[in-house]
């Protein structure tokens, strides 16, 4: 489980934010971090990524486009998410509309830093938009809308798992 956002904060007064501590403390394994419904300066980003370290939780920065994601790979986060928002939750999946984002995304992170895994979000919605997204060179999905739309999201999980196992081969 992740959270969906945290704060560049550590504990005092900070009324109304969200410590990495308590996330963790819930079962939060890891966070998103520069939602396109919450996008954050540079320097904060850094800062929750340096608290996600040293809290051993999971970073994933979502970015709007290739550019950002090759800046925010030097800050070294362990996923980084290419979300066009223009994209989000409309169910026309980035891997087939814009899939040079997609690979540009993934040749300018590697390019700084190969550590990251970068993930494919925006607009899908079905099991080919996932195989489209692996076939590209994701190593997965961060999808929220579509499943929680969903008639029968626990189903729609499941196909979206047998697409990345059948794109992996």
């Amino acid at each position: 489980m992740f959270s969906q956002h945290i704060d560049a904060i550590s504990p005092g007064s900070h009324t109304g934010n969200i410590l990495a501590a308590s996330i963790k403390e819930t079962g939060a394994i890891g966070t998103l971090i520069n939602h396109s419904e919450k996008q954050l300066k540079l320097s904060e980003i850094e800062k929750i990524i340096t608290i996600t370290k040293q809290k051993n939780l999971v970073s994933c920065v979502c970015v709007n486009n290739p550019n950002v994601g090759k800046a925010i790979s030097a800050l070294d986060p362990d996923i980084i998410s290419i979300e066009p928002p223009e994209l989000i939750g409309t169910g026309v999946a980035v891997s087939k509309a814009k899939p040079e984002v997609v690979t540009n995304t993934i040749k300018l992170v590697h390019q700084i830093n190969k550590k990251p895994i970068v993930l494919c979000g925006a607009g899908i919605s079905k099991p080919e938009d996932v195989s489209v997204a692996i076939n590209l060179g994701t190593k997965g999905i961060l999808v929220a809308s579509a499943v929680v739309k969903a008639k029968d999201p626990y189903n729609l999980l499941c196909k979206f798992a047998e697409a990345i196992k059948k794109a992996d081969k």
